[in-house]
């Protein structure tokens, strides 16, 4: 395929994927209502009230919540627009894993999904809310509140796709097991650094809670690495100690002496 015709099959994918994301939507905007109830759960029970400040502040934030359900319900449908687009790099033996990566980075995504609203930002918002007291009355809107579980949610969804995209980065020749090993002190330094600048909070708690998975994954992703990178093309055989030339072609035989009692010529 040319330059041009990667553009339009990137622009296909990109387009069925949308679509893929607008069925979620259809599907999840029913029950945005009850989601809306479940994200402002941990506020009530510290309790506290969610308010709105704008008359169409309650629309948009179902409807954005809609949305991002949505992306989680539609991750088959795009990651099967993803694997169609590098699927004619692939030889066909790999093919087969069409399923398994949908599987995986399916189950990945929601898990990451899940760890940030149930275990995360509970924590970060028990932090950040400790610091009312008399005369300091936390007065949280409902956009605030939601777009603050939102990001979270997608950012750890994201970043635990780690172990599926290392896999793919090692199958493509980028990255090996022995360079990320060689690497991991770095990697352990990075995923703390990202967890200063993902985490809501500033306590070393909850930076744990995402830098302590990321490293995780990023073991994982090295045993992924190890099991489905690409394999080293076989060293040539050395050549044959008998007298045989590397291609196998017979060696040419020397000229016969001449015989001892014939007199050689010009004596």
């Amino acid at each position: 395929m040319s330059f041009m015709e990667h553009l339009g099959e990137l622009r296909t994918r990109i387009v069925r994927g949308l679509v893929a994301l607008l069925v979620g939507l259809v599907i999840t905007l029913p029950f945005a209502e009850k989601i809306v109830d479940f994200l402002a759960r941990p506020i009530k029970k510290m309790g506290h009230t969610l308010i709105f400040t704008a008359p169409t502040e309650a629309f948009w934030v179902q409807m954005k919540v809609a949305l991002i359900a949505g992306l989680f319900l539609a991750s088959p449908g795009i990651l099967w627009q993803v694997w169609r687009f590098v699927e004619p790099g692939l030889h066909s033996h790999e093919k087969k894993y069409a399923f398994p990566f949908i599987l995986i980075g399916t189950v990945l995504f929601v898990g990451g999904g899940a760890f940030s609203l149930f275990v995360v930002t509970p924590y970060a918002l028990n932090f950040l809310l400790s610091y009312a007291r008399p005369g300091l009355t936390p007065m949280i809107t409902l956009q605030n509140h939601v777009d603050f579980l939102l990001k979270f949610t997608v950012a750890f969804g994201a970043v635990f796709e780690l172990p599926l995209i290392i896999p793919v980065l090692a199958r493509l020749g980028v990255v090996n097991a022995k360079m990320l090993a060689r690497n991991r002190k770095y990697a352990i330094l990075g995923a703390f650094i990202a967890a200063a600048v993902l985490t809501p909070t500033p306590d070393i708690f909850n930076q744990t809670l995402m830098a302590g998975p990321l490293i995780i994954l990023y073991e994982v992703g090295i045993l992924s690495a190890r099991v489905f990178g690409r394999r080293r093309a076989p060293a040539p055989p050395p050549a044959a100690s008998n007298g045989q030339p590397p291609d196998g072609g017979a060696v040419p035989s020397p000229p016969p002496a001449a015989p001892a009692d014939q007199p050689m010529v010009g004596s």
